[in-house]
């Protein structure tokens, strides 16, 4: 843990799909681990709970929260706002609590360009092909052939951003992908070493991209 005993920001960002959310999920089982909760204004999904998944509101309470400068970061992904109000994660932090955050690409370079003073461990999280990835997307909520296609244009432009993030991951095995995340978080938090092979990544971008 870091020596000031202040909690550790934690990103995972990935493409629609990658399956962020659930290691998200995952990690925040782990002691001293919590997830921010974001806020957004799409529909909750059947599988979502109000105030535990997201805080589900108005486009308009959400251009409030803008107006009042209440998030440390916020985007528009597909037509919908997605923020994180900043009093909640700063309070984790200050109480040791590592927090979580389920976020894009555009909220990742908005917290980082506010150069808080706790420490950020940033994941991009990759499928391990483009057809798993349709394949992923298509078993979802997204019988529309449509939303899934956008989902597919939305990928080739939210993979080119891999490169700013400090770890990219590949989820081809969920548990291994995991146990990958929070090596890593291990490794950061105690200055140990650290089993990640940058040139390997490079290569299965270029594989995703191509």
């Amino acid at each position: 843990m870091p020596i000031n005993n202040d909690g550790v920001m934690i990103i995972l960002s990935s493409p629609s799909g990658a399956g962020k959310t659930t290691l998200v999920s995952l990690l925040s089982k782990l002691e001293n681990f919590e997830i921010s909760i974001s806020h957004t204004t799409r529909q909750p999904r059947s599988n979502e709970q109000p105030d535990k998944d997201y805080y589900f509101v108005t486009e308009e309470k959400f251009k409030r929260l803008i107006s009042n400068e209440e998030f440390l970061e916020y985007a528009k992904v597909f037509n919908n706002f997605y923020g994180t109000t900043r009093t909640p994660v700063i309070d984790k932090l200050n109480k040791g609590k590592n927090v979580l955050f389920d976020i894009d690409w555009q909220g990742a370079d908005q917290i980082k360009n506010k150069k808080l003073d706790y420490k950020l461990i940033t994941f991009f999280i990759l499928p391990p092909s483009k057809e798993i990835l349709f394949d992923r997307l298509s078993n979802r909520e997204m019988k529309d052939k449509l939303i899934v296609d956008e989902r597919m244009r939305q990928f080739s432009r939210d993979v080119l951003h891999w490169i700013n993030y400090d770890y990219v991951v590949i989820n081809d095995d969920l548990k291994k992908c995991y146990a990958k995340i929070l090596n890593l978080i291990k490794a950061e938090m105690n200055n140990g070493s650290k089993d990640y092979d940058s040139n390997f990544i490079r290569e299965h971008v270029d594989k995703l991209t191509s």
